[in-house]
């Protein structure tokens, strides 16, 4: 991949119009160059807050895998996070002045290896994302709560039950919640708004992917 570089020199409501200086027409022609992949620059850099969730997360990671060292823990999975986001610029970002939403992505990135992974961290992980989203989807996928961390059931926000029976209705895009059975009782002792606000928690709607997590049959994924 061939990188240039360009600027925005117009905007309107459905598009970017941005030009990119390049002198090797030969090359445009002969690759026969046609889809782009355009990077938009931040421009704020990471916060301390940021910087102290990643490095918490970072040192867990560490103990967790025998106390390999914190900077050794945080070079691999700089590069593993980078592979997967198919970061263009090919350049190590650095935690000392990255931007903001590079060190969100790369916190979320952790924390979906701690789930994954079952990482002890000692304290509630939604303390420590970034994006709340992407958590409660990680949390989703598997199967952990997202309030405590432990085993987790489907919660449904739309609430089944008074003549809805959940082995026949469509569950596609409902909002659901990862919870363990303490929570999830305590969930339908209040209203969801009360719930979600004293937990800091978004309901997410229910994939075909999450509901074969859950073990949801054919029907109720029409």
């Amino acid at each position: 991949m061939e990188i240039v570089s360009g600027k925005i020199v117009n905007i309107t409501t459905d598009k970017l119009i941005i030009q990119a200086p390049y002198k090797n027409i030969e090359r445009v022609c002969l690759r026969k160059y046609k889809d782009v992949c355009i990077g938009l620059p931040d421009g704020r850099r990471i916060t301390p807050a940021q910087r102290k969730k990643a490095y918490v997360l970072l040192t867990k990671i560490s103990e967790w895998s025998g106390y390999t060292p914190v900077e050794v823990i945080k070079e691999t999975t700089k590069l593993q996070f980078m592979a997967e986001t198919e970061n263009i610029t090919g350049k190590v970002f650095s935690l000392s002045d990255c931007d903001v939403t590079t060190a969100r992505e790369y916190i979320s990135f952790l924390i979906d290896f701690v789930i994954e992974n079952n990482v002890p961290v000692g304290q509630p992980l939604i303390e420590l994302c970034e994006d709340i989203n992407k958590y409660v989807y990680a949390c989703l996928m598997n199967k952990v709560c997202a309030v405590c961390g432990k085993p987790a059931q489907l919660h449904h926000v739309d609430r089944i039950g008074m003549g809805r029976n959940r082995n026949t209705i469509n569950h596609l895009n409902m909002l659901v919640l990862p919870l363990c059975g303490k929570h999830h009782i305590e969930c339908h002792g209040m209203s969801q708004y009360e719930f979600n606000e004293k937990y800091h928690l978004v309901s997410i709607k229910l994939t075909e992917e999450i509901g074969k997590k859950y073990n949801l049959s054919k029907k109720n994924l029409k």
